[in-house]
């Protein structure tokens, strides 16, 4: 039992450690990407071969024009890559059309309640790419009043009736319209990195392990010995 315990804690720790250079190596590449300058959104040909490994947050700056049609709401209660999200409020995921016509779908910030202007003007825009959020056994894609808690753009589209959508959605940074609503920020990488923590914790249970192991045998053959000389 005691092998079988040291082999799990020994395993956990060792495994926290991978994720601790794992999480530092993501957080470098994000940050170097929300660093980097925005370059032109990659024409449709090349969506395919974007996703949220290779092109999660990378910086874009494109020409849209925002379409007449119902915005989708989602819920928030505070933002961990936001330093303006204090509070709770929604994001405003609004379709847009490309100058070639492709269809996407823009963030375009952050609204304190339900009171905010339409956009439906041509402008450029800077923002950063992002992928659907995985669906959730504990969080419901929508309520009964039509607000989103996930942010599936993809999802959003269908029950909104906007059509087919890039593959990704933009989160606006740039303009901050009239007024400052919806808001759009520039993101922050705020990743929680607790590994090494963990993997302390892993190998310090192992080394108890051991020990209580240890004083445990060496009480057992000292019992053994009395034993003996007694007899």
């Amino acid at each position: 039992m005691t092998l079988g315990a040291l082999a799990v804690f020994i395993g956990l720790g060792t495994w926290q450690i991978e994720r601790k250079a794992w999480k530092e190596d993501l957080i470098d590449t994000l940050t170097r990407r929300l660093e980097a300058e925005p370059v032109e959104l990659p024409p449709p040909a090349d969506w395919a071969r974007l996703g949220a490994d290779n092109a999660e947050f990378r910086r874009v700056r494109l020409n849209v024009q925002f379409q007449k049609a119902n915005d989708a709401l989602v819920y928030t209660s505070g933002s961990q890559v936001r330093d303006d999200v204090k509070g709770q409020g929604f994001f405003v995921f609004s379709p847009a059309r490309l100058p070639g016509g492709a269809a996407i779908v823009v963030n375009r910030g952050f609204t304190p309640d339900k009171n905010y202007p339409q956009a439906e003007a041509t402008q450029e825009i800077v923002g950063v790419l992002r992928w659907p959020e995985p669906p959730s056994w504990f969080t419901p894609d929508r309520d009964s009043a039509g607000t989103w808690y996930l942010r599936d753009h993809q999802a959003m589209a269908k029950a909104q009736g906007w059509g087919e959508v890039a593959p990704f959605y933009i989160e606006m940074e740039d303009p901050v319209p009239p007024g400052g609503v919806p808001h759009p920020s520039v993101l922050k990488v705020r990743l929680r990195n607790d590994h090494l923590q963990y993997a302390i914790t892993w190998f310090a249970l192992a080394a108890v392990t051991a020990i209580m192991f240890a004083l445990w045998a060496r009480r057992r053959r000292e019992t053994k010995d009395d034993t003996g000389a007694a007899a």
